[in-house]
């Protein structure tokens, strides 16, 4: 569990009481725990109050709310308020104040408008996280430590610079390093002095002049932004050793290395907010994506909208059912909480149309308080049942921010090339199989899996390439795609043919790359069938024309001057196999592919389901909870494997059928 105090499902979210007159908040105390709220993230964004002045503190305030929410039972996540910076500080210390990627020094306002390499803002939000923990840290509500908010700050100023040089010399030692892995001897740019080097920013080009700078530069940044979680991380663990920390982030994104901030947080937490026709493939990947941020451990919803958020361009309602549906898709897929922001309404600024538990209406009376508040007594039912369960996959996608970063900077070779909708594609076509897929990174350990899926792996990092091939050889299957094994981590060509390091894995050797025009199509022609594939597929974006060197092809392309060229190849590696897909295809041709092996490796799926249910399962001790999720609008029948199985929500037993209402869940357990 994530705390023994709370033997449930953390349910609440982000409570902002001092943004409204104490008469409030008896009132919020009573629909809280009308609606099973058992836990409030209090105070994010509090700063300026907790802090007026430089040298003055004031949390009388805070501690009124505490005891207000402790005297109900409701426990808390507190956060440090180190996310928006008191304007105070903007004025009398303007170096706090970060610089864009067009040169602009930002004027005090928003939130998260810092520079994280600022001394005066490190030095100020470590003594608030110290006075936060030595007044707080051993209260019995307190649950867990939230510190910041949705890191994200960039920033270009001196200050930045001056760290990113010094980040440099910790990684590389001389100059003459950095011109080497930089490639600084294209278009004159050889560095003999540290003092040489600026950010890249729009000023002195763009970031795909010279990717190596601009590689560096992200993973410097998203250091000097986890430093800034980590100095008030360390002051809060001396005073609070026991207690879990975590930060809140913002979804899947490439502007932090995600993967080297789990390291540092001892319970994931991340904020889902899916629009509403996104497809819910997408919002699943993203789940496992942040399991997989901790290698399987279960994480923290810690933000969702109870209804409508207000920052997209349209902002629907969550229809009836859909909330509770999208709740038990973030527990199916390893959540241990189901948190939202906010809970009650905002009556200013650009939130105040955000979905909350308590709507402008300020009563019970609404839908989306009735629909909170039907989870919230489900989530009390079942107490620690799913507590601590986790998934076991069998087949694992490879995922990558600096991949991601390398191929959205690099010049060429075609501008709708997008690595996390490849990512997608290939996870859709296990999703709809509903088989289970840990979504990991290149570094992960590879010894659970029997399948490993890498689409567009174009950047190798040191080491990944042998541990891909001693997976294989030793009995893994792997499928990769296109554009993969082109460049090492500093995003330099490995030379001797494409793809690189992996030639011999895949047994082929591509000789070009063609990119096609967004009018422009080719065909995979299969005239042998394998397995479920057979016949002719769409594709097109690009299109690798490749010998065989071992391998064997298993469709050829349709049209053009290379048509006869293999299309999809597989070659046995040692006591495994590595498919190669040399193009993008129609999603049909993936789900054909994923079908096919899963069969040959006897990855069996679960229940029969039609599209649009969705079927993931959590372990425990001995027992298994299958998570059946309809996200159609209509009424939808399950064929259940033989055997009876019990259902934790509604306490029937079904055999053989089980039938969902729309947006309907199932929690099924083996009757013994």
């Amino acid at each position: 569990m994530i705390n023994d105090k709370l033997p449930y499902i953390y349910y609440g979210g982000d409570y902002n009481p001092d943004q409204w007159p104490e008469e409030i908040w008896q009132e919020d105390m009573r629909l809280f725990k009308l609606a099973g709220i058992n836990i409030v993230t209090l105070p994010v964004f509090s700063w300026a109050k907790l802090q007026p002045s430089e040298h003055t503190y004031d949390f009388e305030w805070l501690d009124k709310i505490i005891a207000t929410v402790a005297a109900e039972g409701i426990f808390l996540c507190l956060a440090t308020s180190t996310a928006a910076q008191p304007a105070w500080m903007s004025r009398l210390y303007p170096e706090v104040l970060p610089v864009d990627i067009d040169g602009r020094k930002r004027t005090h306002g928003s939130r998260v408008n810092f520079c994280p390499s600022s001394p005066v803002y490190r030095m100020f939000s470590q003594r608030l996280a110290v006075k936060m923990a030595e007044r707080y840290g051993h209260h019995p509500s307190l649950l867990v430590w939230h510190i910041g908010n949705e890191y994200a700050p960039h920033c270009y100023c001196d200050t930045c610079a001056s760290a990113f040089r010094t980040w440099l010399q910790n990684k590389y030692g001389t100059l003459e390093v950095v011109n080497r892995v930089w490639n600084m001897s294209f278009w004159s740019h050889t560095v003999y002095e540290w003092e040489e080097i600026v950010p890249p920013t729009n000023l002195n080009g763009n970031n795909k002049c010279f990717q190596g700078i601009a590689l560096d530069y992200k993973r410097f940044m998203s250091d000097a932004i986890l430093e800034c979680y980590q100095g008030e991380y360390d002051k809060i663990k001396e005073i609070t050793p026991d207690i879990k920390i975590t930060s809140n982030i913002w979804g899947l994104f490439n502007g932090l290395d995600l993967k080297k901030w789990a390291d540092h947080m001892d319970v994931v937490s991340w904020d889902s907010y899916p629009q509403m026709n996104e497809p819910m493939s997408n919002v699943a990947m993203r789940h496992d994506y942040m399991r997989g941020l901790k290698d399987g451990q279960p994480f923290m919803l810690m933000e969702q909208t109870p209804s409508q958020q207000n920052w997209q361009p349209y902002n629907s309602l969550k229809r009836p059912g859909v909330m509770r549906l999208w709740s038990y898709q973030a527990i199916a897929h390893g959540a241990d909480t189901v948190m939202f922001f906010q809970l009650r309404r905002s009556v200013g600024a650009c939130e105040k149309y955000h979905g909350a538990l308590i709507a402008h209406a300020g009563h019970e009376h609404t839908r989306v308080f009735k629909e909170c508040t039907q989870l919230g007594m489900e989530l009390q039912v079942l107490g620690d049942t799913l507590l601590d369960s986790v998934t076991e996959s069998k087949v694992a996608l490879l995922f990558d921010i600096d991949t991601w970063n390398a191929v959205e900077m690099t010049s060429g070779p075609n501008v709708d090339l997008d690595y996390l909708k490849q990512a997608q594609k290939y996870y859709k076509a296990f999703y709809d199989l509903n088989v289970s897929v840990d979504v990991i990174s290149p570094l992960s350990d590879f010894s659970k899996y029997e399948l490993i899926i890498a689409p567009v792996m174009y950047m190798l990092k040191p080491g990944v390439s042998d541990r891909l091939k001693s997976f294989v050889k030793q009995g893994g299957t792997m499928v990769t795609s296109f554009f993969s094994g082109i460049v090492n981590e500093n995003d330099l060509v490995t030379l001797g043919g494409y793809p690189g390091e992996l030639r011999d894995l895949l047994g082929i050797w591509v000789e070009e790359i063609d990119s096609l025009q967004p009018e422009m199509t080719n065909k995979i022609v299969i005239d042998s069938a394998f397995g479920e594939l057979y016949g002719e597929y769409e594709c097109g974006l690009l299109c690798d024309l490749l010998h065989l060197e071992g391998a064997e092809a298993l469709g050829v392309y349709g049209r053009d001057f290379y048509a006869g060229m293999p299309a999809i190849t597989r070659n046995t590696f040692g006591q495994g196999e590595a498919y190669y897909v040399a193009t993008d295809p129609e999603q049909r041709f993936l789900e054909q592919l994923s079908q096919t092996i899963c069969e040959r490796l006897n990855l069996a799926t679960t229940h029969q389901a039609p599209e649009g249910v969705e079927i993931r399962s959590r372990q425990k001790d001995d027992k298994t909870y299958t998570f059946v999720l309809n996200h159609n609008a209509y009424e939808t029948a399950i064929l259940l494997n033989a055997g009876s199985y019990k259902d934790l929500l509604s306490h029937r037993v079904y055999e053989r059928t089980l039938v969902l209402e729309p947006y309907g869940v199932a929690i099924l357990e083996v009757c013994k």
